[in-house]
């Protein structure tokens, strides 16, 4: 056991000096952002419908948020702020995202951020505070400066619509009345084996007397399920075909799962293998040098089988269809996978010039200097 907890800890790194956690954070705010463009080609394709595009859009703005909370409270690394308070921990091998324990802390803040932000001056006060120190003592205000971060910070955890390191299952009808209505059921986490946000979107049948969301009995018994299941290292037919054995009464059609990540950065993230070098070749300037990966499983049921329940009764049971390709679908437990990775343009005319052999099935939306995504086979 110690070993594997020494070898995932030599995976994280620290960013401990201020202007690299700035370009960090300045990163990922403009990696979040074309996010919400390459959803919109997805919808453009005809991949994902226009209320997905609604559901992914939201989790992606959650974890923008996030970012930018965490920008806040880190924002002095590295300067003597008076106060002994760590630094941001990053896994700079796997993902390229903070890791999981950063945000199960800042969950834990979230429940006192509004005790924080009572014992704290007003933004108004301590930016006048700032002034007065500027002007009459003629120094660096850097104890104010870390105050003013903090009550920032703490005001981004109490506003809220942040992505969690759990964010709970949630429904909305689609269709159908009576014995069988069908539901969108979402949810994402933030897996702790990868250090990666994950978004589910599972199209539901539900035979139950009494609607899903309303159901006091099965739909906190869902939750519980679903939340249980998400991990990376499940495949989507163990996850749809357990959720399909447990709830007799509802039945997944469809199960789709989004890997955001990782992301591959020259600058903070240890890579090896033709990405190391096309992000070394290109000597993109400060800002485009960086990669994102973005994956995309999908799981559809094929049919619908009777199978014995008790004496007497039965129940339907969902068969998966699984990749014909090559038998990969039972290497995959998906009916189709689309790799894809985004990335400026810098990046992207080296990747097409080298052509490696990894990365020719590989979708790629590229991001122009102007921020136009554009989409690349």
């Amino acid at each position: 056991m110690t070993d594997v907890k020494d070898a995932l800890t030599r995976d994280h790194a620290p960013i401990t000096d201020a202007f690299a956690a700035r370009r960090y954070f300045a990163k990922f705010e403009a990696i979040t952002g074309h996010l919400g463009r390459v959803a919109a080609e997805l919808e453009r394709d005809g991949e994902v419908a226009a209320d997905e595009v609604e559901i992914l859009g939201r989790y992606i703005r959650s974890l923008s948020a996030t970012f930018r909370a965490l920008s806040n409270k880190y924002l002095l690394t590295g300067r003597d702020t008076g106060t002994h308070f760590g630094s941001l921990a990053f896994d700079k091998h796997e993902s390229g995202f903070p890791i999981h324990a950063e945000l199960l802390t800042m969950a834990n803040d979230a429940q006192q951020a509004e005790r924080h932000l009572d014992g704290m001056a007003s933004a108004a006060q301590i930016k006048d505070d700032m002034v007065r120190q500027i002007v009459g003592e003629l120094t660096i205000p850097t104890k104010l400066q870390f105050a003013m971060s903090q009550r920032l910070y703490y005001e981004a955890l109490a506003e809220g619509e942040l992505f969690w390191a759990q964010m709970h299952p949630q429904a909305y009808w689609l269709s159908g009345t009576g014995e069988r209505r069908r539901y969108m059921i979402h949810w994402a986490v933030y897996d702790s084996q990868v250090n990666l946000p994950t978004i589910y979107l599972m199209e539901a049948q539900d035979t139950g007397r009494t609607s899903l969301v309303k159901d006091e009995r099965r739909w906190p018994a869902v939750q519980q399920h679903l939340i249980a299941q998400s991990m990376g290292g499940l495949k989507l037919l163990t996850i749809a075909k357990g959720f399909d054995e447990d709830f007799d009464d509802l039945h997944p059609k469809r199960l789709r799962r989004f890997h955001v990540g990782p992301m591959y950065s020259s600058a903070f993230t240890r890579q090896s293998g033709p990405l190391a070098k096309v992000l070394e070749e290109a000597r993109a300037p400060q800002g485009q040098d960086w990669a994102l990966a973005w994956t995309a499983e999908e799981l559809v049921s094929e049919r619908v089988e009777q199978e014995k329940k008790g004496w007497f009764g039965t129940v339907d049971r969902e068969i998966f269809a699984l990749d014909p390709f090559s038998g990969r679908g039972v290497d995959t437990g998906a009916t189709r996978t689309e790799r894809a990775i985004v990335l400026p343009q810098r990046p992207f005319q080296v990747l097409a010039e080298a052509n490696p052999p990894g990365f020719r099935d590989v979708r790629k939306f590229v991001v122009s200097p102007g921020g136009r995504v554009v989409t690349m086979r």
